[in-house]
């Protein structure tokens, strides 16, 4: 894990110099991909952050093969641990009121197409329909703090829930530190809560959808700004693809298919009170497409939704909540 610590005076970044307690940021690579921490504090909280991140590790990292989701996977007869058992909980939630279209069950799908921990070599029908048969939301449970299967064969994955849950989770620390202003940026979800060091809400871009591979691209389609206690997400098929014999195959799932999503929707972004939550949604928006999309979100409280998606006449058309359009900047 590479780490970078960086002191951020308050006074020197023009807020007033009443206000001593300095910011501290830390950045490095976690869950085969970045993060970056900002927050306020009389002290460096390197420690406690890297012994979080290493509890996350050993909880819901599917490429750990001795985390909890790994062996849950495996089929070995584990307890699960609390994070464990909020993601899944809530994962089967959003399964629920997306009417299946965001499915942690997909695992054995999404690894067959080459997103997932597992690599497959070849892709037919034959196959997909084969792993379709235990795949589902409704053929999982916990019970007694273990999780329950229909069908051993059957894999989780939490890769569109869990960074958003793991961003919850630094959150978490920081707050019990006594840390009022602060923001975690894991992978490009974040969680938020109180002013930036240059005492304004946190702002935070949207990008625009472009082929980015290599998450290079710093083109903003939007800029929010994050006062309150939030978290914030975004699912894109632009970043993650790979194309063969002419055709592109994007990372979202369609459970009902078991092949990659084809919706107008090029990005989604989620606001909600939590990240994990915002997380799920985003890529449940992804899957659903735009009409079913905006419909759902409407009808969740308290959530606020930006979309960029693609009609034959306009590549990037704009479609936001009435409460987003109060943080937007551009």
């Amino acid at each position: 894990m590479k780490k970078w610590i960086l002191f951020l005076s308050a006074c020197s970044l023009g807020v007033s110099c009443g206000q001593q307690t300095p910011y501290y940021e830390e950045s490095g690579t976690v869950f085969h991909t970045y993060y970056r921490i900002k927050y306020q504090s009389k002290q460096l909280l390197t420690d406690q952050i890297d012994a979080e991140f290493q509890a996350f590790n050993l909880s819901l990292n599917p490429f750990n093969p001795n985390s909890i989701l790994a062996k849950v996977n495996r089929n070995e007869d584990v307890e699960v641990d609390e994070w464990f058992a909020t993601v899944f909980n809530r994962a089967m939630d959003v399964s629920a009121r997306s009417d299946g279209m965001f499915d942690v069950t997909t695992a054995p799908l999404i690894n067959l197409w080459g997103f997932g921990f597992e690599q497959q070599d070849s892709v037919s029908q034959q196959i997909v329909d084969s792993l379709l048969t235990f795949v589902g939301y409704r053929k999982i449970r916990m019970k007694n703090n273990r999780v329950v299967k229909d069908d051993p064969r059957m894999m989780l994955n939490f890769s569109a829930i869990a960074k958003g849950f793991a961003c919850d989770v630094i959150a978490g620390l920081l707050e019990r530190e006594g840390i009022v202003n602060y923001m975690v940026d894991i992978g490009g979800e974040v969680a938020v809560n109180g002013l930036n060091p240059n005492g304004l809400c946190w702002r935070v871009g949207i990008s625009t959808p472009e082929d980015d591979r290599n998450g290079t691209n710093t083109q903003m389609n939007g800029i929010v700004q994050l006062c309150d206690r939030c978290g914030m997400a975004t699912s894109g098929n632009y970043r993650n693809f790979y194309e063969k014999d002419g055709k592109r195959y994007a990372h979202t799932i369609d459970p009902r298919t078991g092949y990659p999503s084809e919706q107008s929707i090029l990005s989604a972004t989620v606001i909600a009170s939590d990240c994990m939550t915002a997380d799920a949604y985003a890529t449940a928006c992804m899957a659903t497409g735009l009409e079913k999309a905006v419909q759902m979100m409407e009808a969740l409280p308290g959530m606020e939704y930006y979309f960029i998606y693609s009609t034959p006449d306009n590549p990037f058309q704009v479609k936001y909540s009435e409460g987003l359009s109060t943080i937007l900047l551009k």
